[in-house]
Protein backbone atom coordinates (compact mmCIF):
# COMPACT_ATOMS: atom_id res chain seq x y z
CA UNK A 1 0.00 0.00 0.00
CA UNK A 2 1.35 3.43 -1.16
CA UNK A 3 -1.03 6.08 0.10
CA UNK A 4 -3.72 6.23 3.15
CA UNK A 5 -7.10 8.57 2.20
CA UNK A 6 -9.00 9.90 5.64
CA UNK A 7 -12.91 10.87 6.13
CA UNK A 8 -12.13 14.26 8.87
CA UNK A 9 -15.26 14.32 10.81
CA UNK A 10 -15.15 11.85 13.32
CA UNK A 11 -12.10 10.08 12.06
CA UNK A 12 -9.48 13.00 12.48
CA UNK A 13 -11.67 15.54 14.21
CA UNK A 14 -14.19 14.65 17.41
CA UNK A 15 -16.88 16.66 15.08
CA UNK A 16 -19.70 13.75 14.88
CA UNK A 17 -21.67 15.08 17.78
CA UNK A 18 -21.69 18.76 17.22
CA UNK A 19 -23.11 18.46 13.73
CA UNK A 20 -25.38 16.24 15.03
CA UNK A 21 -26.71 18.80 17.41
CA UNK A 22 -26.74 21.48 14.97
CA UNK A 23 -28.63 19.67 12.43
CA UNK A 24 -31.09 18.99 15.24
CA UNK A 25 -31.56 22.39 16.30
CA UNK A 26 -31.87 23.77 12.47
CA UNK A 27 -34.57 21.05 11.37
CA UNK A 28 -36.25 21.96 14.57
CA UNK A 29 -36.86 25.23 14.09
CA UNK A 30 -38.86 24.25 11.09
CA UNK A 31 -41.37 21.90 12.59
CA UNK A 32 -39.25 18.90 12.09
CA UNK A 33 -38.31 17.02 14.86
CA UNK A 34 -35.72 14.62 14.68
CA UNK A 35 -34.14 12.72 17.48
CA UNK A 36 -30.19 12.77 17.90
CA UNK A 37 -29.30 9.37 17.41
CA UNK A 38 -31.55 9.39 14.17
CA UNK A 39 -29.56 12.38 12.78
CA UNK A 40 -26.47 11.22 13.96
CA UNK A 41 -26.69 7.75 11.92
CA UNK A 42 -26.50 10.20 8.80
CA UNK A 43 -23.72 12.32 9.79
CA UNK A 44 -21.13 12.01 6.54
CA UNK A 45 -23.40 11.97 3.36
CA UNK A 46 -24.30 15.41 1.99
CA UNK A 47 -26.42 17.46 3.99
CA UNK A 48 -28.58 17.36 0.71
CA UNK A 49 -29.34 13.87 1.22
CA UNK A 50 -29.48 14.25 5.27
CA UNK A 51 -32.51 16.09 5.11
CA UNK A 52 -34.07 14.51 2.11
CA UNK A 53 -33.75 11.12 4.09
CA UNK A 54 -34.72 12.34 7.21
CA UNK A 55 -37.54 14.33 5.55
CA UNK A 56 -39.13 11.07 3.52
CA UNK A 57 -39.02 9.32 6.28
CA UNK A 58 -41.58 11.89 7.97
CA UNK A 59 -43.59 12.68 4.59
CA UNK A 60 -41.79 16.13 3.92
CA UNK A 61 -39.92 17.03 1.17
CA UNK A 62 -38.01 19.80 0.21
CA UNK A 63 -37.04 22.46 -3.13
CA UNK A 64 -33.43 22.37 -3.29
CA UNK A 65 -33.62 26.25 -2.06
CA UNK A 66 -35.36 25.26 0.86
CA UNK A 67 -32.10 22.76 1.66
CA UNK A 68 -29.45 25.22 0.91
CA UNK A 69 -30.82 27.67 3.82
CA UNK A 70 -31.08 24.95 5.91
CA UNK A 71 -27.51 23.76 5.31
CA UNK A 72 -26.36 27.76 5.87
CA UNK A 73 -28.59 27.13 9.52
CA UNK A 74 -26.69 24.08 9.96
CA UNK A 75 -23.03 25.47 9.35
CA UNK A 76 -23.73 28.38 11.44
CA UNK A 77 -25.07 26.75 14.74
CA UNK A 78 -22.27 23.85 13.99
CA UNK A 79 -19.77 26.91 14.40
CA UNK A 80 -20.86 27.72 17.75
CA UNK A 81 -21.35 24.28 18.56
CA UNK A 82 -17.77 23.27 17.79
CA UNK A 83 -15.52 26.28 17.97
CA UNK A 84 -12.74 24.34 18.80
CA UNK A 85 -11.62 21.78 16.85
CA UNK A 86 -9.77 18.39 18.55
CA UNK A 87 -8.76 16.19 17.20
CA UNK A 88 -9.22 12.86 18.35
CA UNK A 89 -7.01 10.55 20.48
CA UNK A 90 -3.84 10.21 17.99
CA UNK A 91 -4.86 11.70 14.81
CA UNK A 92 -2.17 14.59 15.06
CA UNK A 93 0.52 12.13 15.79
CA UNK A 94 -0.52 9.68 12.85
CA UNK A 95 -0.79 12.39 10.62
CA UNK A 96 2.96 13.17 11.65
CA UNK A 97 4.42 10.07 11.45
CA UNK A 98 2.92 9.37 8.12
CA UNK A 99 4.64 12.49 6.38
CA UNK A 100 8.28 11.74 8.15
CA UNK A 101 7.69 7.83 6.75
CA UNK A 102 7.30 9.55 3.66
CA UNK A 103 3.81 7.84 3.09
CA UNK A 104 1.21 9.93 0.46
CA UNK A 105 -1.92 10.75 2.44
CA UNK A 106 -5.11 12.78 1.58
CA UNK A 107 -8.48 14.05 3.18
CA UNK A 108 -12.21 13.53 1.64
CA UNK A 109 -14.60 14.75 3.06
CA UNK A 110 -17.83 15.94 2.69
CA UNK A 111 -17.47 19.46 4.37
CA UNK A 112 -16.76 22.88 2.68
CA UNK A 113 -13.33 23.89 2.70
CA UNK A 114 -14.64 27.35 4.86
CA UNK A 115 -16.01 24.54 7.44
CA UNK A 116 -13.40 22.52 7.64
CA UNK A 117 -10.44 24.93 7.39
CA UNK A 118 -10.22 25.08 11.45
CA UNK A 119 -10.08 20.94 11.36
CA UNK A 120 -7.12 20.80 9.12
CA UNK A 121 -5.41 23.58 10.71
CA UNK A 122 -5.99 21.97 14.25
CA UNK A 123 -4.32 18.41 12.87
CA UNK A 124 -1.09 20.14 11.08
CA UNK A 125 -2.21 19.88 7.75
CA UNK A 126 -0.22 22.03 5.61
CA UNK A 127 -1.16 23.75 2.15
CA UNK A 128 1.03 20.27 0.51
CA UNK A 129 -1.79 17.97 2.12
CA UNK A 130 -4.35 16.69 -0.78
CA UNK A 131 -7.88 17.64 0.82
CA UNK A 132 -10.76 17.04 -1.36
CA UNK A 133 -13.62 18.66 0.31
CA UNK A 134 -17.91 18.72 -0.66
CA UNK A 135 -16.89 21.56 -3.37
CA UNK A 136 -15.01 18.99 -5.43
CA UNK A 137 -17.88 17.13 -6.70
CA UNK A 138 -21.58 16.85 -7.08
CA UNK A 139 -21.97 13.80 -5.55
CA UNK A 140 -21.16 13.12 -1.45
CA UNK A 141 -20.81 9.80 0.19
CA UNK A 142 -22.24 7.04 -0.15
CA UNK A 143 -21.54 7.74 -4.04
CA UNK A 144 -17.50 7.08 -4.74
CA UNK A 145 -16.62 10.74 -6.11
CA UNK A 146 -14.78 11.92 -3.21
CA UNK A 147 -12.37 9.04 -2.47
CA UNK A 148 -12.06 8.58 -6.09
CA UNK A 149 -10.66 12.22 -6.19
CA UNK A 150 -8.38 12.55 -3.84
CA UNK A 151 -7.26 9.12 -4.72
CA UNK A 152 -6.23 10.72 -8.19
CA UNK A 153 -4.70 13.87 -7.28
CA UNK A 154 -2.29 11.47 -5.06
CA UNK A 155 -1.94 9.89 -8.06
CA UNK A 156 -2.22 6.06 -6.99
CA UNK A 157 -4.46 3.22 -8.07
CA UNK A 158 -7.30 1.98 -6.02
CA UNK A 159 -5.54 -1.20 -5.05
CA UNK A 160 -2.39 0.59 -3.21
CA UNK A 161 -4.47 2.83 -0.88
CA UNK A 162 -6.53 2.67 2.31
CA UNK A 163 -9.80 4.74 3.06
CA UNK A 164 -10.10 5.40 6.83
CA UNK A 165 -13.41 6.36 8.06
CA UNK A 166 -15.75 6.35 11.04
CA UNK A 167 -18.92 6.02 9.23
CA UNK A 168 -20.54 3.03 7.11
CA UNK A 169 -20.62 6.09 4.85
CA UNK A 170 -17.44 6.15 4.21
CA UNK A 171 -16.98 2.39 3.79
CA UNK A 172 -19.86 2.37 0.90
CA UNK A 173 -17.95 4.99 -1.05
CA UNK A 174 -14.71 2.82 -0.40
CA UNK A 175 -15.76 -0.04 -1.87
CA UNK A 176 -17.85 1.48 -4.69
CA UNK A 177 -14.55 3.76 -5.54
CA UNK A 178 -12.91 -0.32 -5.76
CA UNK A 179 -10.61 0.80 -2.48
CA UNK A 180 -10.47 -0.99 0.63
CA UNK A 181 -11.69 0.48 4.24
CA UNK A 182 -10.33 0.30 7.35
CA UNK A 183 -12.86 1.89 10.51
CA UNK A 184 -12.17 3.14 13.70
CA UNK A 185 -15.01 3.91 16.40
CA UNK A 186 -14.32 7.26 17.11
CA UNK A 187 -17.60 8.63 15.06
CA UNK A 188 -19.44 6.59 17.74
CA UNK A 189 -20.35 3.55 14.71
CA UNK A 190 -20.16 0.03 16.29
CA UNK A 191 -17.76 -2.13 15.07
CA UNK A 192 -20.00 -4.79 13.74
CA UNK A 193 -21.72 -2.83 11.60
CA UNK A 194 -18.40 -1.35 9.81
CA UNK A 195 -17.08 -4.64 9.79
CA UNK A 196 -20.55 -6.04 8.16
CA UNK A 197 -20.10 -2.39 5.66
CA UNK A 198 -17.29 -4.41 4.84
CA UNK A 199 -14.20 -2.87 7.00
CA UNK A 200 -11.59 -4.77 6.75
CA UNK A 201 -10.27 -4.15 10.18
CA UNK A 202 -11.93 -1.99 13.00
CA UNK A 203 -9.53 0.66 15.09
CA UNK A 204 -10.54 2.24 18.43
CA UNK A 205 -9.45 5.36 17.02
CA UNK A 206 -6.51 6.96 14.89
CA UNK A 207 -3.61 6.22 17.94
CA UNK A 208 -4.34 2.48 17.47
CA UNK A 209 -4.15 2.88 13.73
CA UNK A 210 -0.56 4.32 14.47
CA UNK A 211 0.16 1.69 17.05
CA UNK A 212 -0.72 -1.29 14.75
CA UNK A 213 0.18 0.57 11.31
CA UNK A 214 2.16 -2.48 10.06
CA UNK A 215 -0.94 -4.19 9.73
CA UNK A 216 -1.84 -2.25 7.06
CA UNK A 217 0.69 -3.27 4.80
CA UNK A 218 1.93 0.45 3.84
CA UNK A 219 5.22 0.40 2.59
CA UNK A 220 7.31 2.98 5.14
Amino acid sequence: MKALIFDLDGTLIDSVYPHALAWQETLHGIDMIVPAWEIHRYIGISGRLLVRALGRARGRSFEDGEIEQLETQHDALFREYAPLQVPLPGAAELLKFLREAGVSYGIATTGKRKEIQAALDALQVGNDCVVVDGSSTDKAKPEPDLFTACRRRLRVESSNCLVVGDAVWDVHAARRAGILAVGVLTGGVGEQELSNAGAMRVYRDAGEVLRRIDELGLEL
